[in-house]
């Protein structure tokens, strides 16, 4: 007599989909979550960068009571013995002269703020504007720079002297706003704009996908 065979379909019950529903909103909330650790660390770097950028001011303020870049005895100042002309002199102004993202071998004294602070012990990085590691650059590979305030600064923003950091994500931008100023890229000391073939231009709309210069004045 021929055995009769039965055969039974199987298949996910309730409990099991809602299960793997929960593992998968765990792994993509987990997901968003790393992303929002990693924004939040680039902001702190970039905001660190302005907070630094006034520390070494105001430190060399107080070393030699001359501005950095502007400092019109800076050889004498921050040159060793050894090597008495290891940097130009500004033109003791009052003023840092030159745009804060001025070639490194521009002759002007937002760059020499970089050699004045770095051989005075104030900030690390290359003293030689011929070493490709010379200019500064932020976290997300963004320039970073320094120059006088006034009716020509950068994106209209207010103070004595102006720090722009570029390349910033606009999804980054408000962030660093809210952590630094009033949280509108478009008011206040730090302000977001965008490059074209002049200086940067400041707007209104932050689009999350492009890229923007943030200049704070202080």
């Amino acid at each position: 007599m021929k055995a009769i065979s039965s055969s039974k379909q199987a298949g996910f019950t309730l409990v099991e989909i809602s299960i793997v529903l929960v593992i998968i909103g765990l792994l993509i909330g987990g997901v968003l979550k790393g992303q929002e650790l990693i924004n939040s660390a680039k902001v702190k770097n970039l905001a660190q960068d302005f907070r630094n950028t006034q520390t070494i001011l105001y430190a060399y303020q107080d070393k030699f009571h001359a501005l950095p870049g502007d400092d019109g005895r800076a050889p004498a100042h921050v040159c060793p013995s050894s090597v008495p002309g290891c940097v130009s002199a500004g033109d003791a102004n009052g003023s840092i002269d030159g745009d804060w993202d001025a070639a490194a071998a521009a002759s002007v004294e937002s760059i020499y703020f970089w050699q004045h602070v770095r051989f005075a012990n104030l900030a690390t990085g290359p003293t030689d504007t011929a070493d490709p590691n010379f200019l500064p650059f932020n976290s997300t590979g963004g320039r970073i720079g320094i120059q006088s305030g006034g009716a020509a600064a950068p994106l209209g923003v207010q103070g004595s002297y102006v720090i722009c950091s570029a390349g910033i994500p606009g999804k980054l931008i408000r962030q660093l706003d809210s952590t630094l100023d009033d949280g509108d890229p478009s008011t206040g000391s730090m302000r977001a704009g965008i490059t074209t073939a002049g200086p940067a231009v400041s707007i209104s709309t932050i689009d999350d996908s492009a890229v923007y210069v943030a200049c704070l004045g202080f």
